[in-house]
Formats: structure tokens, sequence, C-alpha cells
């Protein structure tokens, strides 16, 4: 069969980390590359997402690694296998920016910044020659399969080898990733699993006392217990956030996915805190018990337990004024205080969605199987991580092997 790549042209549409990826691979195979994105820029949510450091990858092993995409793994394993965190990390290497691993494992730029790694990777595809067009909304295909595309000057259609579509998933809109892409795959017959959000805060019923008195406050150094639906015990330790709705944060984010799915399943999710990890119940107890003399209830509490500020105040807002006159039944509570989550904050403030064009509609090569030539990565696809580089280091991967896919194709 002939050799197509030095006549073919290939779009790729989406401008973020899968994206990007499936240009540089594309335009290394020697094929013409453009790239369409509907913002005046590329890689906003990759510059916001690394406005609190720059978090690429993880550096724990695969076998811990592989666990944190859930349902999704074996989907993922292929895409990791080819390019995994330790390839990332040499790429970004090769770019001239140098990474440490933090003391939680996760991989960093060495100034903790996202721009210069966009500012470099922008400069080498260009440089490449690939082409990008911006404030290009993509509005499906049209009659004679040509993309079409909203622009300010008007309608724009392109006549394409091949596509590579990386949208994004449906959080954070402002920065383009709004999923207006699923009716026009639905329309098609792709099979998109409804977008959820996931790293995502809950809503909890608080009182308008504390919602106005502590939201914003993290809540440093505590543990989560969850139990799901089928009896799995879940703990996670860390720092979480109160918000004037409920929760947020990191060590939530963690839980998200499954709590997401219980208040799917039963109208609620109850966490439980363990404010005083560091202290078994006999010991908080001991601490609770001793006299209090004339001190006032929050003194003795922080003097003795070191319990204080917004822990306090989740006792004061979640336990009945009898059980502080009970140092059993108090200690109990600081060792395992109970939280209802009622419902995830809406889609478009979660970190990441859940939910995406299905994996069983796709080949190895993440093509389309009814619509050969098109090909689909990143977080549009249907998969969920928690934070902690693991989102980054997928959606690198799926773009790259959805470039070589395109590549194989066009062979």
């Amino acid at each position: 069969m002939k050799n197509r790549l030095n006549t073919s042209s290939v779009a790729v549409i989406g401008g973020g980390p899968a994206g990007l990826m499936a240009a540089e691979v594309l335009i290394q195979g020697g094929v013409r590359v453009d790239l369409y994105d509907a913002m005046p820029s590329v890689g906003r949510k990759f510059l916001m997402a690394g406005k609190g450091g720059m978090n690429i990858t993880h550096s724990e092993p695969m076998e811990p690694f592989l666990p944190r995409y859930g349902a999704r793994r074996a989907q993922i394993k292929p895409l990791l296998d080819a390019f995994g965190p330790e390839a990332l990390r040499e790429w970004v290497h090769d770019l001239g920016i140098a990474t440490f691993v933090g003391t939680s494992g996760r991989v960093f730029p060495t100034d903790m910044k996202a721009a210069p790694l966009l500012r470099a990777w922008l400069h080498r595809l260009r440089e490449a020659g690939v082409h990008f067009h911006m404030r290009h909304r993509w509005c499906g295909w049209s009659e004679n399969d040509a993309l079409r595309f909203s622009t300010p000057q008007g309608e724009h259609t392109a006549n394409i080898d091949a596509v590579v579509l990386a949208l994004g998933g449906g959080s954070w809109t402002r920065l383009g990733s709004d999923g207006a892409w699923v009716p026009l795959l639905s329309q098609r017959g792709i099979p998109v699993m409804p977008l959820q959000p996931a790293n995502c805060g809950f809503n909890v019923s608080w009182s308008e006392y504390f919602s106005a008195r502590f939201a914003g406050h993290p809540v440093k150094a505590v543990t989560v217990t969850f139990i799901d639906a089928a009896g799995r015990f879940h703990r996670r330790q860390g720092d979480l956030m109160v918000t004037a709705t409920g929760i947020e944060g990191g060590l939530i984010y963690a839980l998200s996915a499954l709590l997401r799915e219980e208040i799917a399943a039963t109208g609620v999710a109850i966490i439980y805190l363990d404010l005083t990890p560091g202290k078994d119940l006999p010991r908080v107890i001991t601490d609770i018990a001793h006299p209090r003399g004339s001190r006032s209830m929050s003194s003795h509490l922080q003097s003795r337990a070191n319990i204080k500020g917004v822990k306090t105040g989740l006792l004061r807002e979640l336990v009945p004024p009898s059980d502080f006159a009970n140092p059993e039944r108090l200690a109990a509570s600081i060792k395992s205080l109970p939280l209802r989550l009622i419902a995830p904050r809406p889609l478009d403030e979660a970190i990441s969605s859940a939910g995406g064009v299905a994996f069983e509609a796709l080949d190895e090569c993440l093509m389309v199987r009814t619509m050969p030539g098109v090909f689909c990565a990143g977080e549009m696809l249907d998969w969920e991580a928690p934070t902690g580089g693991y989102l980054l280091t997928a959606c690198f991967a799926s773009g790259r092997t959805a470039g070589l896919g395109a590549l194989a194709y066009l062979k």
C-alpha cells in the first residue's frame, strides 16, 4: 500500500496536553498538522492547574500507580506501558525543564511553574511546523465529512485525512472544557457516558453560623474513613477545606468517585473524621476527662487534646450539646465524627470530569471503530483519576497513542 504520510493533512482539535502531544507525534511523523482550539490561546487549563505548583506526574511504582484509574485501569495500562511516568519525565527534561520529586512522591518542575514548560513546548511545535488556529470552535462535520469550525470571521471548513479529537471534559468551562462536543459525537452514534464531576467538593447542610464563620478554613491533619455500599473500608489522611456549601480538598478528591457513586445510589454518603489521628480513643478520653476547672470547654479542648479553631467548630456543629459533658461520647465524636455529604458540587466547579467517549467504541489506537480516521484522546475519554499527577500522565499518554494511531492509519 502506498505511504500517504508526505501528502497527508491531520487536524488536532483541542490544545491541552493530549492534543499538543498528538500534534508533536504527528509532525514528527512527517504529516501536515493543523491544531484548532476554541480559546484565544492553548493550554489554559494546564496553566491554571499549575498555579499551585505544576504536578506533572508521580514517582510511585506502577503497581500502586495503575489502581488510581479505578474501573478503567485495564484500558489505561497499555497507554502508560508505552509512555508512562518515567518517559514523561524524560520528555520534560528534553524540553530543557528540570524536575524534582517532592516529599509526597509527586513530580514537579524545579521552578514549580507550568508556563515555562508550555512556552518551550509551543516553541518546539511551531519550529517543527505545526499550524495553530485559535478561536476556532469545532461544530462537527459537514455533509461531505469536512470539519466545520465557527470563527470570528464566520464558518470555516477543513478537509483532512485524519483527526485527533482532544476536546477535554466538562469542567472549567471558562477555560474551554465545556463538553459541547458530546452531542456532536452522540449524533454520529458514538457512545458517550454522561459527564460527571470528579476531584470535586461535596455539599453539606451547614448551619448559617458555621458556614459564615468557617468557610475557607483548612482542617489540617485529619483522617477520613468511608465504608462503601459493598462494605469496603477506605481511609485517607491529610487536609481538607471547609467551604460555604460543604467540603473540598485533596483528601476529599481522592475519594470523590466513591462518594459520588454512593450518593447516586443511596442519596447520601457518610464519612467519618478523626480529628486527632495521632491519639487513640482511650488517650483522648483521658485527656478530656481531666478536670478543666474554670476554663471554658474550648480552652480545655485546645490545651488537653489540641482541638481548636475549625475543629472545635465542627464539634459544635455536629455533636449534641449534651455530649460535651460526657468525656466518652465527646471523645468518640473526636475520633469518628460523622459528616453527611448530600451532593457533589456542580461539574463546572470540579477539577476534572468522569464519563466521556466509551473505550469500547475505540480500537487499541484510540480510533473510533465506526469512523475510521477519527481518534479521541485526553479527558474526553471515559476515565477518571485523582489529582497527584495521574490526570496529566494519562492525558499525555493518550495523546501520544492517538497521534501514533493516526500515523499508522495514514500508512
